[in-house]
């Protein structure tokens, strides 16, 4: 399991930060993030650029992407922020069935979409990711080993 794959609507928000803390967590994996309906070529939300130079990571050189079926096929694990991410994943692309978890799945949580709300939402976004990746990385590490 050594390609991992975070995902939310725009890939400006939620999942750039989602990528780039578990790239610092998972160094000897190739972690990338990507949308369901991407703002192709946007940079990183302001705040979650903001928010991540806060937290010593970097989101400058993020460009978001849309995801495609070779990206999913590629990925050993998907991370989506919301059940009906994962819903649609699935129902858009029926190869990623049983590679798809919500990110905050050990916490039974959803990450809510914090576009266009005041910092408060990215703050609290950031901190649901944050546990997330807590949860989930040593359990990639442990099969991937």
């Amino acid at each position: 399991m050594k390609h991992v794959l975070t995902l939310c609507i725009g890939n400006i928000c939620r999942s750039p930060l989602a990528e780039v803390l578990l790239a610092r967590e998972l160094p000897q994996h190739r972690v990338w993030s990507a949308g369901l309906a991407a703002l192709v070529g946007s940079p990183a939300d302001p705040l979650s650029q903001q928010i991540a130079t806060e937290q010593a990571l970097d989101l400058s050189a993020h460009r978001a992407q849309q995801v495609t079926a070779p990206m999913c096929q590629l990925a050993d694990v998907i991370l989506v922020m919301e059940q009906s991410h994962k819903a649609w994943l699935e129902q858009q692309y029926p190869l990623v069935r049983g590679k798809v978890f919500r990110l905050g799945q050990f916490g039974a949580f959803e990450i809510a979409d914090p576009y266009r709300q005041p910092r408060e939402a990215f703050e609290t976004a950031f901190a649901a990711i944050r546990q997330g990746v807590a949860d989930w990385a040593p359990r990639i590490r442990q099969l991937s080993a």
